[in-house]
């Protein structure tokens, strides 16, 4: 088979599909935002199921384990240094505040510097090995989810592979790309956080509530008081930003979808002087998305100036009773620094396990997304039983294909309680140009389809050469054909290398004498850089008919056995569809030819024509014999030359 991608597999997304897509790209930024700031205790999208995703999503992390592990234990022991600096200080405050308290007092003993630089050299000891563990988890964290994103985008890749061909039917492009995109660039993004934010916020938590215990009992239970006062300001903020939130990203989506339609038809929409309607809806849904962005990022706002203030208002709490204590002897002064320092430590961490819920909602939402796509249903096994010589050389047990095709009693529905092909049975002999009319929905491209197996049929069998085509591995079965469609399909890349693409070992020579035969050459001459000339992501720096030129050659080059031609000159002008047709001539020489045409004079020196309504022939034979006939045949080929009455 060709390179050329075909218009059942490889369609663009339509306007809504990239809709879709930019919805998705919204999803990302709403899933960054999750990370940090006001933002960060949005909720995100839930998952189905919570506890299986994150149980499939573990074990494709258990071939991390050892990282992670060290990790876990990097994570704690930077905690714990982190911890310990308050209460280390707190001895360095003791000690300035006795050396002052005693020169005020007239004593002879001032304040300790030697001391004092001490206990600091071992506070800075414990702030620098702490820093150095958080860098190694970092380090190591990072790794571990770029290498797992990196294992599922060639998982999804793998997988795009193995699918049958009725998945892609049913499932937007858009919704393929935003899996392999999007969701694994959230997950590795939420991996990297919700990890070591998870295990440093619930040591840091556990450690400095000890720790608070410690100094003061009374104080400890003071500053818990604060924190449920704390969460309910919190979630009201949320409960109110919420709406604006979503609306926000509605309305992003809506603004990218509307200018990714208007800048990809902006001739027609000059065509139809339809710009100041465009402005307007554009003025609309910017109107939208300024007015909702301003709402929510307002009240987010208000949540950390309201921290704040309770967060200052227990901080003077504590000061008063710490003084209290310290008045009556219950408490040091370097005390009070130590647990205003750890009361400060305490809130952050139940604040940052709060957003690392989200965060796991949001990594299970994504993880059951790529797990689901990883579990589709794939193509049936091949089980092949003959070999194709593809080589051209003699030996090695492989059959030479020749490219008689036979059809018998071939039944076929999309669904099983609709067949749609009804007992179809036809022989083709090698060489022999077999042409597929009749009209929209008559079965002809679906014919194609059984027989490059794009779907194995329900009933009946198709042969080539006296083999059943499920005896062929899918790969080689494909290598037989070429295909031309009225779709074209070129890639961002020198015109040189999209005729190689039919046979990618082909020499320069090779394919300059496919173009030569495809009626191509001389316009390819013409163009700058000739065949080292790069065609752009659309391929719109050359006409449409120059496209279906190249993609002949590509076939050409394919040297196929079987052809398939899908109305590969329906959107040409006349003199383009004569170079065409020269071209197709070239190339249907000699070899089983399929072609679908619905302009009926392309066809009529076919070797013989199928005529086909409701999954069924109805009338084959040549174009004189069935003009002769009067029948299907002739009211669709006259149906070309009526004059409609106006």
């Amino acid at each position: 088979m060709t390179g050329e991608n075909n218009k059942y597999m490889n369609r663009h997304p339509s306007s809504a599909e990239k809709k879709g897509i930019h919805g998705m790209g919204s999803g990302r930024q709403r899933g960054r935002a999750g990370f940090h700031g006001p933002a960060a205790l949005m909720p995100g999208e839930k998952p189905k199921d919570f506890r299986g995703s994150m149980k499939k999503l573990v074990s494709h992390l258990a071939a991390y384990k050892v990282k992670i592990i060290a990790v876990i234990i990097f994570a704690l022991l930077s905690a714990v240094f982190t911890i310990a600096g308050p209460k280390v200080l707190a001895q360095a405050t003791n000690e300035l505040f006795a050396g002052i308290m005693n020169i005020t007092a007239g004593g002879t003993e001032g304040i300790n510097f030697a001391r004092i630089g001490s206990i600091l050299m071992v506070l800075l000891g414990l702030y620098v090995i702490s820093a150095a563990f958080m860098y190694l988890q970092g380090f190591i964290m990072t790794d571990v989810s770029t290498r797992a994103a990196y294992d599922l985008q060639n998982a999804i890749a793998a997988k795009i592979n193995r699918l049958p061909l009725k998945y892609f039917d049913t499932t937007t492009h858009g919704e393929v790309l935003s899996r392999i995109t999007n969701d694994v660039d959230i997950l590795g993004h939420t991996l990297n956080q919700a990890v070591t934010q998870m295990i440093s916020s619930i040591t840091i938590m556990i450690g400095v509530f000890v720790m608070m215990l410690s100094i003061s009992w009374i104080m400890t239970l003071i500053a818990l008081g604060i924190i449920p006062l704390s969460f309910f300001l919190v979630m009201l903020t949320v409960k109110k930003s919420q709406r604006y939130f979503r609306a926000q990203q509605e309305y992003l989506g809506h603004l990218n979808g509307h200018v990714e339609e208007m800048y990809s038809g902006h001739i027609v929409v000059k065509a139809f002087n339809r710009e100041e309607q465009a402005i307007e809806k554009f003025e609309e849904y910017n109107g939208e998305l300024y007015r909702s962005g301003w709402k929510s990022q307002f009240i987010s706002g208000l949540m950390m100036p309201m921290m704040h203030f309770i967060s200052n208002l227990g901080y003077v709490v504590t000061c008063i009773l710490g003084a209290w204590l310290t008045a009556r002897g219950a408490m040091t002064v370097g005390g009070i620094q130590a647990f205003i320092q750890y009361q400060r430590s305490f809130i952050q961490p139940i604040m940052q396990i709060a957003n690392i819920t989200n965060i796991l909602q949001q990594t299970a939402a994504v993880s059951e997304r790529i797990f689901e796509f990883l579990d589709e249903e794939e193509e049936q096994p091949d089980h092949p039983r003959v070999s194709v010589n593809l080589s051209g050389k003699p030996g090695g047990g492989q059959i030479k294909i020749d490219g008689n095709v036979e059809f018998s009693h071939v039944h076929f529905g999309y669904r099983p309680d609709k067949i749609i092909i009804n007992d179809f049975s036809a022989v083709i002999t090698k060489g022999q140009k077999v042409a597929l009319v009749g009209p929209t929905g008559a079965g002809k491209t679906t014919i194609v389809k059984l027989l490059m197996r794009f779907y194995d049929l329900n009933k009946g069998s198709i042969l080539i050469d006296g083999y059943d085509i499920r005896d062929f591995a899918r790969d080689e079965l494909r290598s037989m054909f070429g295909m031309v469609l009225q779709d074209t399909w070129l890639y961002n890349d020198t015109i040189m290398e999209n005729i190689r693409y039919g046979r990618l070992d082909a020499t320069d020579e090779e394919v300059i004498k496919a173009a030569k035969a495809a009626q191509a050459d001389h316009f390819i001459r013409t163009l700058p850089g000739a065949y080292k000339m790069v065609l752009n992501e659309e391929a719109s720096n050359v006409s449409q008919g120059q496209k279906q030129l190249l993609t002949i050659a590509r076939a050409i080059l394919s040297d196929p056995k079987i052809l398939i031609l899908d109305e590969a000159t329906s959107s040409v002008d006349t003199r383009t569809e004569i170079l065409i047709q020269r071209a197709m001539d070239n190339l249907m020489e000699g070899r089983t030819s399929f072609v679908i045409a619905h302009r009926l004079s392309t066809i009529r020196n076919a070797d013989l024509i199928l005529c086909l309504d409701k999954g069924d022939i109805v009338e084959q034979g040549t174009h004189e014999e069935l003009l002769k006939k009067d029948g299907f045949y002739a009211n669709l080929y006259n149906s070309q030359f009526d004059r409609i009455a106006i």
